[in-house]
């Protein structure tokens, strides 16, 4: 395993594994001894950053969301597990009654949610302080202020360490560690967005914002980060739930863009002179490049991590990377 260093603060920054490892779907669509198996060996292979949310999984059951917090909290109990693992969970997007949704009933980013929901987080994962909190969702209804200062509080207090923003337009995000800058605040320093090697459509309407720009990477957000070189990025859904490999899987019309046939061509040909397989080479690339990812990636068998894991070590040549690079 590899690792690099999130956050600048000596008092919050953390040293975490280059592969993060999501937990969406513990405890409710993958069962608690295959979610312990993942996460097993997820540790045994080096990975110390693992991610969840407090509204996950809500739309398999109606509820508001909370189990993969609940089955990271008793995979931590049962395995002794301390401050060596990070955990990043959300808030913000679950749902306030059980049988809705965020996109119109979600929690919200106001001072009082954020102290509350955080405590709740704090309660199933069975820790003092929360290693990384995200703004899962924006809250347009809450002054940016009032979220920033409700974040900043919780820092203070000892109970949140890093904070991230997720899903949030390049200018709410800067408009947001501006404020929290300008009043000697801690402020966002780990954005997690849907980023992959196939770019998506920015002309979809997306479910995380009705006005038209999706959760993932746009070139406003690339670029923001390239000047920004203290932010870390953290690419969800980098292998597009399983698309890029499995003729049951079919890409998305969030990809339908003249380049993909190309791009994916691409990738074939860099798989086969490595010996990798695709999925390898797409997250070989978000690990290198001019700016460098951590991968976000999903299991639901102990055999889907390993081909993750084996990811880490694979180098790209320069030829191979200017050939996935500069393929439009």
């Amino acid at each position: 395993m590899r690792y690099r260093t999130i956050g600048t603060d000596p008092a919050t920054r953390r040293e975490v594994s280059v592969l993060s490892l999501g937990a969406m779907l513990f405890g409710s669509a993958t069962d608690e001894a295959t979610s312990y198996a993942i996460l097993d060996r997820y540790v045994e292979a080096g990975g110390t950053f693992i991610d969840t949310s407090d509204n996950y999984a809500f739309w398999m059951d109606g509820s508001q969301g909370g189990q993969s917090e609940e089955l990271l909290g008793r995979w931590r109990r049962s395995r002794g597990i301390g401050s060596e693992i990070v955990i990043a969970t959300k808030l913000g997007a679950r749902p306030l009654a059980p049988g809705t949704s965020y996109l119109d009933n979600a929690e919200g980013l106001s001072a009082k949610v954020i102290r509350e929901s955080a405590e709740r987080s704090r309660d199933r994962l069975g820790v003092e302080r929360l290693d990384l909190l995200y703004a899962h969702i924006e809250d347009r209804t809450v002054p940016l202020t009032e979220t920033v200062e409700g974040f900043a509080e919780l820092v203070a207090e000892g109970t949140v360490g890093l904070l991230g923003a997720s899903n949030h337009r390049a200018w709410r995000v800067e408009r947001a560690r501006a404020l929290a800058a300008a009043a000697g605040l801690p402020g966002y320093e780990v954005l997690q967005y849907h980023r992959s090697y196939l770019p998506n459509r920015t002309d979809l309407v997306s479910e995380l914002d009705p006005d038209g720009e999706p959760g993932g990477v746009g070139g406003d957000l690339l670029s923001y980060l390239r000047a920004e070189p203290a932010l870390t990025l953290v690419a969800y859904s980098p292998l597009l739930k399983g698309a890029f490999t499995r003729a049951d899987k079919p890409l998305s019309p969030a990809y339908d863009l003249p380049s993909a046939p190309r791009r994916l061509a691409a990738l074939r040909e860099v798989a086969g002179q490595t010996g990798a397989t695709v999925n390898q080479v797409v997250l070989a690339w978000l690990l290198g490049g001019d700016l460098p990812s951590i991968p976000l990636v999903g299991a639901s068998s102990v055999a889907q991590l390993e081909e993750s894991l084996a990811a880490v070590d694979l180098d790209l040549t320069a030829e191979q990377r200017h050939r996935l690079d500069t393929t439009w």
